[in-house]
């Protein structure tokens, strides 16, 4: 009784609204009691409502029950009926929901939609079916489904299906359906799909249309008086417009589509094609996605099959489309005419529904409200079915009579309008139209070829490659060829038919794959056509040289080819068959003219097909058979026709070796593969089962493809099965045929001679360099640069070809351009092997200039700035590139850096045999794959816990000095690595070897160590005496003496053997010194001034324990640990307190000053001017609390805690070592950073002398410590007389990516079309000058604290060995003008570089144990740093800019051996495995020894074919060496503007990025001889040139071309000195005199004194200087005020970081609100930086989300940033000035010296930053949420990111302008937890979409509106 009943009606028609009506009827009946039977209005509504005819008049009826309803059948019943279904869906989901839902549909998506609304449901699917008219959705279409049949939904076919609400929580994530709520208006698009959009301006004019209709008040509502009535159409009409302006766009979509017809039968039915290529080629839309993918559908096919016959019944879409072009074109004049006609076309579609239009009301009663609630409900009763059955037969018989006596207008079919030709309809879109004249070019070399002036032709040949290029070129082409095409063959001449074959692959190539022009299809009757005779009886065709081409192995060209030659066939038949049906006439005359007439008509085949169709029904059915016999015999003589061309061109010539090539290729891919991919991916398809085994033989694959063309096309075309079964049996016999007929063309082919080629020229080589692998004739082709393009100017160089060399040192192109009429000049392009960096396979085509087919590339970038683009010829096999490659390779990466160039001169002595017969390629590497690199990482953290024991291994020898020089003796030692130093591997250097069994050096070989240079730089600055003995007294005045400690490297082996070192230290203080400093790297006096006498240190940093680290220490015993951190705490502040005793300015006496006359604009006064309140003299906290009253001192806590831990030790030993520690014994055993303790014995003595507080901050410190910013809350306050300063640097990580990125600017591989990517563009965002930047100016800090501030300088900066040379040789360069000359930089580069172990090997990778180690060029950045200095000095340098870039390149080179090792211990135990004994330098000149001035001596000097005897004595691999000899020959080295000035001797340079200049050995290029650096190759080539110059011209002419990026402008054209010197050489040799050297020439020469050049401008020059001084000063400043805001300003609040507080102002905020966490996931303390993760846990603030340590968030800051006090406003800071003096910086001073320094920096004034705070934000890679803090800069327009508040360096930025919007979002999966829905939103822009999550719903909003605020702006 309560089962719910249901009542339905299955039709096909789609009158749903007359089927809602009667169903509401039956029911009424039911309900309310009416006295009909249910039986009449069944049988009724099934009998007697029928649906007229379309076109007929309405139909009105009655089920009998009181009711009249009317029906009205359609003019049209293709066109669909839509009612108000499409206005309601554009109200519920908007324009743009619709129109993604429309393109959807039409690119076979599959599309969900779900609403509470069953009504709703299928109204919306009806309504995006008929917004797709006149396509048909061809897929499944469900507007409702049941809950039974869920599982549809995971259908693989696209799908429009209707989904209750109630079941959507039923359907599981489905990644590839676009899922559309209806109720809420949204749709959402799955990440995995692309959805193309329409394409332009088709898109655009269709919004803008739809907004109209829509929103028809929208143009008005900016009036100023709007019109009191705006139109608004009925729902129905807008409806109707709605789908007129889809109507409309589908017109104009698919103009001319109907030319693109295929018709290949026309009886007994006909079968049309659509040619797709032609299409896209000629509307220009082969690149648009949209296009191509509706093409491809379902729908498209059923439209083409419905609408392609040209005879049939026509509605308004064939109107629209034939109309439509003149609409557009009035509407170009009147825009206004656009909405006039998409009305008329609404009201035809409005007529269409309702043809008939009449005032009748419908009638239907209606239940009473409320009757479905009523307790008793009737039982529907069971029907009567005769009774209906009969009532139904009664209507169907009525029905009929009235069919009877219809006399409406019955549809007839006509001929469907063509519309307009498509060729018309697309403009050109060419940059540059072919011209008559390059038509005329193109018909002359034609007609040269044709007429064997083949001389005539190839002058004109590269002129037809480039009007090849266009469309209209190529087309002309084939229609010349084809003229000359006589009956089916046309035999050619050897020349003829190549220059034939490279004109057709020219243009082939031009096109794409899909043929959009028609090109290869007109090719193909000219590939079997052309030939030439290669014997008597063979014949060689075109076909078999143009078979490369991608356009041959498309399936879809061949079928679009094949329906095309069957079309044209039978419009032949039939046009001759329409000449056959003219009536006989008496007069002969009449007939021909007739017959003439209807072959000038020109007939398309769609008129003549629409022209027999429509006289179908007159002709008999014998007829129509004998026409569909004809028809079908076209078909099948055009496939077995296109079988035979199909064969022709798939099968290769050398088809028989194909299959072995094969699998021979795939065995050398598996075995000897260099490259890093996993070999068995290639096959990894075949296996699984998704792809075809590999064919052995060629005929299979070729039959198998050509079987599957024909059963396509035959199929299409209607071929008989007998005849389909003949083609399969003919296919593999022709195929076996062709392949033994090319068997006899492939044979006579590799008889015939080969193209005569230009001869290898040799390029001139080094003494000992050899060639290792023969010459490779190669294409150079054009890379990114500019240069010998010819595109601004200049011969066109490139392509050019030649010859690639490979030697044992550089790899070697030499060659002449491929255009011989452009340029005669020879070509070369040359660099190191050993600086080649990434080598990477490129797929090269057909290139520009190049007139044949290039099978492969290869691509080398060298890190010298060189990059080679190569393609191999023809006569290249790919196995001899594959071993070229190898070899490449090989040479890169030796076994052994003994088989570097560099040794080459022992290798000639027969020392060791030549490299390439030891194995060179190395085994893999274990941590290469995932596998290996876990594996060594669990053992790694294994060995470091103490869980499993490292393995013994032999040590490399250790090295010990003796009488006899140097010695090494076999020790066993555990495994070492300088690269990783940890507190084991320190202890085990300085263990019992180094410090209880000290070896000791005799004096004789302490005596031989003296002689290097760095030693002799010693004395000569005063820091020691030679030599250095173990027994030589020291005298007690001296502060400082050279030190053997390191002598035999077991103190460090990264350091020198000699090192000056505090006297009153002994040599066993340093030795436990090394505990304090990373990797044992301690402080070593390096510098001194000769006039304050401060003192220049450098050393590693502190060190600093890891996670790891603490769990070593705490396994360790508790007391050796601790005497052992005890005694190194003491001894380095002992070795602090010497140095400071040691600075003459640390002990001002009575009437002294610090700086004397510069005292008021030093350093410190300068610091203290700026008034910084974290930055005061008081060392009481400016930033309070309201409680920090009553909480305990921290310091206080400290010390008790350490004395707590000191009472408890129980040790006297330990109290001795740790009772003055305080502190830092604290940090020490919480694992902070450790560094030196707080007091020591001497610190009383020292404090009293001082006379100032040792607690503030600035203080006249004695002794700066330049370290790292995580450092300086450890340093703060920690020694007396001391300060440190942290400073932001570029680290190696930073160095690697800039370069990588610099490299890419200045050295692209393809031209950058992109306006905003240019050369300046790349280099800005490569952050390179930002580099240089920085090192300047920490440079920069310690030059005025060295020379103005007269303190000494610590600089201790990460290990020692990359950015602490890079500040410390730039500073002693700045400050002693000797290091400024040639040997001065020379003892520079040595005693910084190489003597204290810069990384040379690791960072360039020279040598095989670090091949995979990643270029990081640190020495190239310090040279860059140089050669600014240079730039802004360049008469303060001995030296040139050439000079730098010598080094640079040599660097890198191997040429030399002084940058082969990382240490002087590596170079000692090279040079004794060499078994070289140089005793007076001691093995140290074979890398950086001293040089003899002897001119036959050349390191690798003398050119190859000139003999030269090595002796062992003088031969030399040190680049010094080899500057000195050629600096004694020549100026090449020498700077004429060099002065020596003592008066003004420091060096201040601006370090300013906008004085920075880009260095041109970045990007010069030489093209004549390569770089300029091998200097004898250089000079023999310049000789050769001059010589053939000399032999050409019988007078010599003055005039010179000089091309830039060709010539090298400063050797071409020498300066004036130069060039007068070798005037006087040549007048000296001619006079028979013996010539001058150039150095007595020039120092022969007068110049004008100093004093009398400087006299003139003496009051401004010093007054310029004087400026400079004080700008510099204060950029120090600036650097020191942001130094130490790091610390102070930090726990002093948000307001008091930006300076704008006053100093001595309390400022009350609010502190942190710790809460205890575990963190499940890697987390970082914001103090120390280490990690927080699992065990380790700690503090997180509640308000601003920062962590920190449990012992670290007592140094955290005091101030929360998340809250901010009250009345907290930016205001000026405090400005101190001095009576004596007019100097003062205030806040906004330094802040603004900040902004100049650093770009990065943005102040935090009010101005800039409109909005600021933290906000979470998910990664774009690992999906992570950070949080970060985010500055909304105004003035920028940016949205930068920050890792704290406190950094100075932004993370990264979003620039606003290309912010699309801004709006709330969804969670996503990941999110943080426990915040607010609603503090979720997304910032959507061009590129992608960022995610953010704020602390609140709150802060999201008010995110969110001030960034629409900038938006709006």
């Amino acid at each position: 009784m309560y089962a719910p009943k249901s009542l339905a009606i299955i039709s096909r028609f789609e009158y749903f609204e007359i089927f809602k009506t009667s169903l509401g009827l039956i029911y009424t009946v039911f309900m309310e009691g009416i006295g009909v039977p249910l039986e009449t209005l069944v049988g009724n509504l099934l009998g007697c409502v029928n649906v007229p005819p379309s076109g007929g008049p309405q139909f009105r009826f009655s089920l009998g029950a009181g009711d009249k309803q009317a029906i009205q059948a359609p003019l049209h019943p293709r066109v669909p009926i839509s009612g108000t279904s499409v206005e309601s869906l554009f109200t519920q989901l908007g324009i743009r929901n619709v129109l993604t839902l429309f393109c959807a549909l039409l690119t076979d998506n599959k599309i969900m939609i779900h609403s509470s609304s069953y009504w709703r449901l299928t109204e919306s699917c009806q309504a995006l079916v008929c917004l797709l008219f006149p396509f048909k959705y061809n897929y499944v279409y469900i507007p409702i489904l049941p809950a039974s049949l869920i599982e549809v939904l995971s259908s693989p076919t696209p799908f429009l299906i209707g989904v209750h609400s109630s079941l959507k929580d039923d359907v599981s994530d489905m990644l590839d359906v676009i899922v559309v709520d209806l109720d809420g208006g949204a749709v959402f698009i799955p990440d995995s799909l692309h959805l193309p959009p329409l394409p332009e301006p088709l898109l655009s004019d269709l919004q803008n249309i739809l907004s109209q209709i829509l929103q028809p008040d929208l143009k008005c509502a900016d009036f100023a008086f709007p019109p009191t009535t705006v139109r608004k159409s009925a729902p129905t009409v807008v409806d109707k417009e709605l789908r007129a302006s889809f109507l409309r766009m589908f017109a104009h979509l698919l103009q001319g589509y109907r030319m693109c017809l295929t018709i290949i039968r026309i009886h007994p039915r006909p079968v049309i094609t659509f040619d797709k290529a032609a299409f896209l080629g000629e509307r220009g839309l082969v690149d648009c996605d949209f296009t191509n993918r509706l093409l491809e559908c379902m729908s498209f096919s059923t439209f083409v099959a419905e609408r392609g016959p040209p005879w049939r019944i026509c509605d308004l879409w064939d109107d629209l489309y034939a109309a439509l072009p003149d609409k557009l074109q009035l509407e170009s004049h009147d825009t206004k005419l656009q909405i006039v006609h998409i009305q008329d076309l609404a009201h035809q579609l409005l007529m269409n529904e309702n043809p008939a239009s009449s005032n009748f009301v419908a009638k239907v009663p209606k239940p009473t409200e409320g009757a479905f609630t009523r307790i008793h409900q009737p039982i529907f009763p069971l029907l009567d079915s005769l009774k209906v059955q009969e009532l139904i037969n009664e209507g169907i018989s009525q029905w009929n009579v009235k069919c009877l006596q219809f006399t409406g207008k019955p549809l007839i079919s006509k001929f469907v309008p063509i519309g307009p030709d498509i060729s018309v309809l697309q403009p050109s879109r060419h940059l540059f139209s072919n011209s008559a004249r390059r038509l005329e070019v193109l018909r002359t070399c034609v007609t040269y070829i044709f007429e064997n002036k083949i001389a005539d032709a190839r002058k004109i040949f590269p002129a037809v490659l480039r009007a090849l290029q266009t469309k209209d070129a190529r087309l002309a082409l084939c229609s010349e060829l084809s003229q000359h095409v006589f009956s089916t063959k046309a035999v050619l001449e050897p020349a003829q038919f190549d220059m034939v074959i490279r004109l057709m692959n020219r243009a082939l190539t031009e096109g794409s794959a899909i043929d959009e022009h028609g090109v290869a299809r007109r090719m193909l009757p000219l590939a079997t056509s052309f030939c030439r005779r290669l014997s008597p009886g063979v014949m060689q065709f075109a076909f078999t040289c143009i078979q490369e081409h991608e356009v041959w192995k498309n399936s879809q060209f061949w079928e679009a080819a094949f329906y095309s030659d069957v079309q044209n066939d039978l419009r032949s038949f039939y046009v001759e068959k329409n000449l056959e049906n003219i009536p006989v006439s008496p007069s002969r005359e009449v007939v021909l003219r007739e017959r003439e007439k209807v072959k000038r008509q020109d007939a398309t085949m769609l008129e003549l097909a629409g022209m027999q169709l429509s006289v179908m029904q007159n002709i008999s059915d014998r007829e129509r058979d004998g026409l569909a016999q004809s028809e079908e015999a076209t078909v099948y003589s055009q496939a077995i026709h296109y079988a035979n061309r199909m064969v022709s061109l798939l099968v290769p010539l050398e088809s028989n070796s194909v299959a072995k090539k094969h699998i021979s290729s795939d065995i050398d891919s598996v075995t000897d593969s260099v490259s890093n991919s996993n070999p068995e991916s290639e096959h990894s398809e075949i296996e699984s089962g998704f792809e075809e085994s590999l064919p052995t033989d060629t005929s299979v694959t070729v039959s198998r493809t050509i079987s599957r063309f024909i059963d396509k096309v035959c199929t299409h075309g209607e071929v008989t099965e007998s005849h389909l079964r003949a083609l399969h049996q003919m296919i593999s016999g022709v195929v076996a045929m062709h392949i033994e007929s090319l068997e006899a063309v492939h044979r006579e082919a590799s008889k015939l001679p080969p193209i005569q080629k230009s001869k290898i020229v040799y390029p001139t080589l080094l003494q000992g360099e050899e060639i290792m692998f023969e010459p490779l004739r190669v294409y150079l082709l054009p890379d990114g640069r500019e240069d010998g393009t010819g595109q601004f100017g200049g011969p066109l160089l490139l392509p050019s070809q030649g010859a690639i060399f490979l030697t044992n040192y550089r790899l070697i192109f030499k060659g002449f351009p491929c255009d011989a009429f452009s340029s005669e000049l020879s070509v070369v392009r040359v660099f190191p092997v050993s600086s080649v960096t990434k080598e990477k396979r490129v797929t090269v085509q057909y290139v520009a200039h190049i007139d044949q087919w290039l099978q492969e590339g290869l691509q080398l970038r060298s890190n010298t700035f060189q990059l080679m683009r190569i393609a191999f010829d023809e006569e290249v096999t790919p196995e001899k590139a594959q071993i070229f490659l190898k070899n490449i390779l090989r040479i890169r990466n030796p076994s052994s850096v003994f088989y570097k160039f560099a040794f080459r001169a022992l290798r000639i002595q027969g020392f060791s045999p030549s490299v390439f017969n030891q194995p060179a390629i190395r085994d893999k590497d274990k941590s290469g794959t995932l596998r290996g690199i876990a594996k060594k990482t669990f053992l790694k953290t294994a060995r470091q816990v103490g869980l499993k024991p490292k393995k013994e291994k032999e040590s490399p020898r250790r090295i010990q000095l003796s009488n006899s020089g140097v010695s090494i003796s076999e020790t066993r030692e555990e495994e070492d690595d300088t690269s990783v130093c940890d507190d084991n591997e320190l202890n085990r250097i300085s263990g019992s070897s180094s410090v209880n069994h000290p070896i000791q050096a005799d004096p004789k070989t302490l005596e031989r160590i003296s002689e290097r240079r760095y030693c002799k730089d010693y004395v000569r600055l005063g820091l020691g005496t030679l030599p250095v003995t173990a027994t030589t007294p020291l005298r007690q005045r001296d502060p400082f003496r050279i030190s053997p400690v390191n002598s035999y490297y077991g103190l460090c082996r990264s350091y020198p053997a000699l090192m000056v070192m505090p006297t009153s230290l002994s040599d066993d203080s340093i030795r436990r010194l090394i505990r304090s400093h990373k990797c044992g790297r301690l402080p070593a006096v390096i510098w001194r001034h000769k006039k304050t006498g401060a003192i220049l240190l450098r050393s590693a940093s502190f060190h600093s324990k890891s996670v790891m680290g603490r769990i070593i220490v705490s396994n360790a015993p508790t007391a050796s640990s601790n005497v052992e951190v005890g005694t190194a705490n003491l001894e380095q502040e002992r070795y602090f307190s010497a140095i400071v005793a040691a600075t003459p300015k640390s002990v001002p006496r009575l009437g002294s000053s610090w700086g004397s006359a510069d005292s008021m604009l030093s350093i410190t006064s300068l610091v203290l001017a700026a008034g910084t309140p974290g930055l005061s003299v008081s060392n009481q906290d400016t930033t309070l609390t309201p409680d920090s009253g009553r909480k305990p001192n921290h310091l206080g806590q400290n010390f008790s805690k350490a004395m707590q831990n000191i009472r408890t030790s129980g040790k006297d030993a330990i109290n001795r070592s740790t009772a003055t520690l305080g502190r830092w014994q604290n940090r020490k055993n919480s694992g902070g950073s450790p560094t030196p303790p707080l007091r020591n014995l001497s610190r009383r003595s020292i404090d009293a002398d001082s006379g100032s507080d040792c607690n503030s901050v600035f203080k006249m410190a004695a002794l700066y410590i330049i370290g790292e910013k995580s450092q300086m809350k450890a340093m703060k306050d920690v020694y007396p007389k001391t300060d440190f300063i942290g400073v932001e640097y570029p680290d190696a990580r930073q160095i690697r990516v800039s370069f990588k990125k610099l490299m890419r600017s200045c050295v692209p591989s393809n031209l950058v079309s992109e306006s905003d990517q240019g050369l300046y563009k790349g280099i800005e965002s490569s952050k390179w000058l930002d580099c240089a930047h920085n090192i300047l100016q920490v440079a920069g800090t310690v030059v005025d604290l060295l020379d103005i501030q007269g303190a000494s300088v610590l600089v201790a900066l990460e290990d020692g060995w990359d950015a602490t040379p890079q500040i410390t040789s730039i500073a002693q360069l700045c400050l002693d003008p000797y290091y400024r000359t040639l040997d001065g930089f020379r003892d520079l580069i040595e005693k910084e570089w190489l003597a204290f172990g810069h990384r040379f090997a690791h960072r360039s990778g020279q040598d095989g144990s670090t091949q995979n180690s990643v270029f990081t060029p640190v020495f190239l950045l310090f040279l860059d740093v140089v050669h600014q200095i240079q730039r802004q000095f360049p008469m303060s340098f001995e030296f040139n800019e050439f000079y730098l870039k010598f080094i640079a390149y040599h660097t890198v080179s191997s040429r030399f051996s002084n940058f082969l090792f990382d240490s002087e211990r590596e170079r000692l135990e090279a040079s004794e495995e060499l078994n070289v004994s140089n005793q007076r330098s001691n093995g140290s000149s074979l890398f950086c020894g001293d040089y003899s001035d002897d001119d036959s001596v050349f390191p690798g000097g003398r050119l190859a074919g000139k003999r030269v005897q090595y002796q062992s004595e003088n031969s030399t691999t040190s680049l010094f060496d080899y500057v000195s000899i050629q600096n004694a020959k020549s100026p090449i080295f020498h700077n004429f503007f060099y002065l020596p000035n003592e008066d003004y001797e420091v060096l201040r340079p601006c370090s300013n990025i906008s004085s920075l200049y880009i260095w041109n050995y970045y990007f010069e290029e030489n093209l004549s001889h390569g770089p300029s650096y091998d200097i004898e190759v250089a000079s023999e080539d310049r000789r050769a040139m001059e010589e053939l110059a000399m032999e050409d011209y019988a007078t010599s002419s003055q005039r010179r071309i000089v091309t830039v990026g060709y010539d090298s402008v400063e050797f071409v054209i020498p300066d004036a000195f130069t060039y007068l010197h070798s005037e006087i050489t040549k007048l000296e040799q001619e006079l028979g005199h013996l010539p001058m050297k150039w150095k007595q020439l020039w120092d022969k020469l007068d110049y004008l004194p100093l004093d009398a050049i400087s006299h003139a401008n003496c009051v401004s020059a010093a007054a310029a200087r004087t400026h400079a001084r004080t700008l510099h000063k204060q950029t120090t400043a600036g650097l020191i005020i942001r130094s130490k805001r790091g610390v102070a300003a930090s726990s002093l609040g948000p307001a008091v970081g930006q300076g704008n507080i006053e100093a001595g102002v309390p400022v009350y905020s609010q502190p942190h609100r710790f809460e205890k966490c575990n963190y499940t996931t890697p987390s970082h303390c914001d103090l120390c930086s280490h990690i927080l993760w699992g065990i380790v846990k700690g503090l997180k603030c509640a308000d601003c989300g920062r962590n920190y340590h449990d012992k670290c968030a007592e140094s955290a800051p005091r101030t929360c940033p998340r809250y901010r006090a009250d009345g907290m406003q930016p205001s000026p800071v405090g400005q101190r000035a001095n009576s004596t003096t007019a100097v003062s910086i205030s806040g906004s001073n330094s802040a603004a010296v900040g902004n100049q320094e650093f770009p990065n920096f943005v102040s935090g004034t009010a101005e800039n930053r409109t909005h600021e705070g933290y906000l979470y934000k998910r990664g774009a890679l690992l999906k992570a949420w950070k949080l970060r803090w985010f500055v909304l800069d105004s003035t920028m327009h940016q949205l930068r990111y920050y890792d704290a508040q406190s950094d100075v360096q932004y993370k990264g930025f979003i620039d606003l302008a290309e912010v699309v919007s801004v709006a709330n979002s969804a969670p996503t999966q990941g999110a943080p937890k426990k915040i607010d829905e609603k503090a979720f939103f997304d910032l959507r822009t061009t590129k992608r979409i960022y995610n953010f999550c704020a602390s609140d719903s709150g802060s999201a909003q008010e995110w969110i509106e001030k960034i629409q605020g900038l938006l709006i702006q």
